[in-house]
């Protein structure tokens, strides 16, 4: 990974790029956390190349904002990149970019008055002139295809897509979801200002949002009635101020009255001296002709693989056997005589590798094609088994497979099961379940299948190896296990598996 201070670097590391190369940005203030990382796993899923931008902006802070106390932690930012196989960081100083100390000379840009003067743009007048400055200034000096943007910053987002439109910029914006913590508080790097009380009080603006949608969904489509239930989550905590509360066109960023199609609700709201912003989109769901897709995420030993296979069954879909993909490219890897370590030459081979995937009447096992080979039987082999895990782990395999993935979901009609299926592969997907159960349950499934394969094995060194899994998953910088926000969580403990492919179905429309 290289370290760009300069622009002088930074144009030579542009202009080395093979012509072809795709390339992804992903621009942020540093001090890193999981939703970052979010942003960076989809741009590395989809580019060639990846660049991360680490700038702490002073055009877009206030005369009594946070710019001098803003947190900086390049050490362990760089470190982050790197787990995640970024290419390139661009962290120039403030005098890089042509900003000096107090001037006020600097060409701007100013986007349309009627999207920066409404919602955080009252609070915050030139804020989202100076984020349009520096990101346009980032778009001309990196020119990425696409570049990333989280959705919790909505606002930020409309503005951008206005400015590559009506700058013609050549790049495409990505939204990505709001990734949250166990609480439902968006990630943010003003969290840490929070003290763990006030992290807890937070999370009511999450719960707001939730019970909004929770009247949307039972057929509530009048912003007066949303915005009054928003209201009585955030009564509840006292020592929150909201600044705004608000229900937009998700395009214009102009208050509507009723949700005809879609409406986004926004929170801006104060906790001691820290500012909070979150939002949700409801969206009403039109009827589609399109088989559903269904995503089914949750910790391990939660019993995905089995519930996963018998919902496709039963709705006569197609099961996305992700596990046996990783194990098709293994095969394809030691069938072309690469060695196993050798990431750059197995990512250059991926590029002949089909794989194709098809359901079997007879067997809960897809049958598995890699070139038009039948490889059903062959990637199950010892041989392939000790290998998958070590091929798995590049990142290249990980990009490649979740585009076939996705291809595979563009005409809809499928169930997969994962860590990250409903947050990242398909974040379109029509139901989203979250399984799990709790560490002892999962303990004790897991004691009773060992012990009929023979072995014994005690049943308080099975929960800790457990939770030891479910924090390592939890917080791997690769896809890492998260809940989709609008996931619907389903607790397994008392369930059978017949209970839990029920109340899957029961949320399967037309099933």
């Amino acid at each position: 990974m290289e370290k760009l201070t300069t622009i002088a670097e930074l144009r030579h590391y542009r202009h080395q790029l093979p012509p072809d190369a795709r390339l992804g940005l992903i621009p942020t203030m540093g001090n890193l956390h999981q939703g970052h990382l979010s942003l960076i796993q989809q741009g590395r899923s989809q580019n060639d190349q990846v660049i991360v931008s680490i700038f702490v902006n002073p055009l877009q802070f206030g005369p009594n904002e946070d710019l001098d106390r803003y947190p900086k932690t390049l050490d362990a930012d760089l470190q982050h990149c790197r787990e995640l196989g970024v290419d390139a960081v661009f962290c120039p100083r403030p005098q890089d970019l042509g900003i000096a100390s107090g001037e006020s000379s600097l060409t701007t840009v100013v986007p349309p008055q009627h999207l920066t003067s409404v919602l955080c743009g009252r609070s915050r007048p030139g804020h989202f002139q100076g984020v349009a400055t520096i990101v346009s200034k980032l778009f001309n000096l990196i020119q990425p295809h696409r570049a990333y943007f989280g959705e919790k910053d909505a606002q930020q987002l409309v503005i951008i897509r206005h400015l590559v439109a009506d700058l013609n910029f050549p790049v495409e914006i990505i939204g990505c979801p709001i990734v949250r913590e166990a609480s439902g508080l968006a990630y943010s790097s003003r969290n840490q200002y929070l003290s763990d009380r006030q992290q807890d009080q937070a999370s009511a603006l999450f719960r707001g949002l939730k019970s909004a949608r929770q009247q949307f969904e039972a057929g509530q489509r009048q912003a007066q009635s949303l915005l009054a239930a928003v209201n009585a989550e955030l009564a509840k905590v006292p020592q929150i101020t909201p600044e705004y509360i608000a229900l937009v066109d998700p395009q214009t960023l102009q208050p509507i009255e009723t949700i005809n199609q879609q409406g986004r609700l926004l929170i801006a709201a104060h906790l001691g001296s820290t500012r909070l912003i979150d939002t949700m989109l409801l969206t009403v769901r039109q009827p589609t002709i399109r088989q559903p897709i269904v995503a089914i995420d949750g910790p391990a030993g939660a019993g995905k693989s089995t519930v996963t296979r018998q919902v496709a069954d039963r709705l006569g879909l197609l099961y996305l056997d992700t596990g046996a993909m990783y194990r098709a490219v293994t095969w394809y890897i030691l069938e072309s005589g690469i060695a196993i370590e050798d990431e750059a030459h197995i990512a250059q081979a991926l590029d002949n590798c089909q794989i194709r995937l098809e359901p079997q009447a007879d067997s809960p096992q897809c049958r598995v094609w890699v070139n038009q080979h039948d490889v059903t039987q062959a990637i199950r082999s010892p041989d392939v088994t000790a290998k998958v895990s070590t091929v798995a782990a590049f990142s290249a395999v990980r990009r490649f497979l979740v585009q076939q993935q996705q291809d595979y979901g563009a005409a809809g009609g499928l169930v997969a099961e994962g860590r990250d299926m409903g947050t990242q592969v398909f974040p379109q997907a029509d139901v989203k379940i979250f399984l799990t159960a709790s560490v002892a349950e999962r303990a004790r499934r897991r004691k009773l299948d060992l012990e009929k394969q023979g072995y014994e094995v005690d049943l308080s060194q099975l929960e800790a190896e457990i939770a030891k899994r479910d924090q390592q998953d939890s917080t791997r910088a690769l896809s890492p296990l998260q809940k989709a926000e609008d996931a619907i969580e389903i607790q397994t403990d008392d369930l059978t598996i017949e209970d839990v492919v029920h109340k899957i179905l029961s949320h399967v429309p037309n099933s």
